[in-house]
């Protein structure tokens, strides 16, 4: 993906930037853009099951070098949609045969720690907001005060001072 996403880059030299000579190079995209374009693949990633290829007949492939076997046919299998309304998967789709296990149950065999108990943030709607964290079950708010260095300076030389400032938090947890 990172290479059908390089760009060509030239740069010009000579006298008063007459462009005698051009330099060009490929330029890697950003690492946002990856990332962003992966996530969008990820997002659209459709489910899908093996099935035997056909074998083709002689007449369809290309005779002219017959000891090499086509890269689609190396290991005669195809992809086809877990769902048979969905349309066949393309050569840049992300694609998966099983379904994840669901994060929110604990399940020791496959190292799932599950969501009981772990803080969330209320008003979030992201990955760490209470409704997507604790799978609907729900959440107890608890007020607790905590004790905290705050007010920190800096003395010349080699000395923090910090204040102590009892401070009362919200903190949230999955039921």
């Amino acid at each position: 993906h990172v290479q059908t996403e390089m760009k060509q880059e030239c740069k010009c030299h000579g006298m008063s930037g007459s462009c005698t000579v051009k330099t060009c190079w490929m330029r890697l995209p950003g690492f946002r853009s990856v990332g962003d374009s992966l996530k969008d693949r990820f997002d659209g990633a459709s489910r899908v099951m093996l099935s035997k290829a056909e074998p083709e007949t002689p007449a369809q492939r290309n005779e002219a070098a017959p000891h090499r076997v086509p890269r689609k046919d190396r290991y005669r299998f195809q992809l086809r949609p877990h769902n048979p309304d969905h349309k066949s998967p393309g050569v840049k789709d992300l694609v998966y045969l099983e379904s994840s296990p669901g994060f929110c149950e604990k399940n020791p065999r496959l190292g799932i720690p599950g969501t009981h108990g772990r803080a969330c943030n209320d008003t979030s709607i992201g990955v760490d907001g209470c409704d997507l964290m604790c799978c609907g079950r729900g959440y107890k708010t608890n007020t607790m005060f905590v004790v905290e260095r705050c007010n920190c300076t800096f003395h010349w030389c080699c000395e923090v001072k910090c204040k102590l400032c009892r401070t009362e938090k919200v903190v949230h947890t999955c039921l």
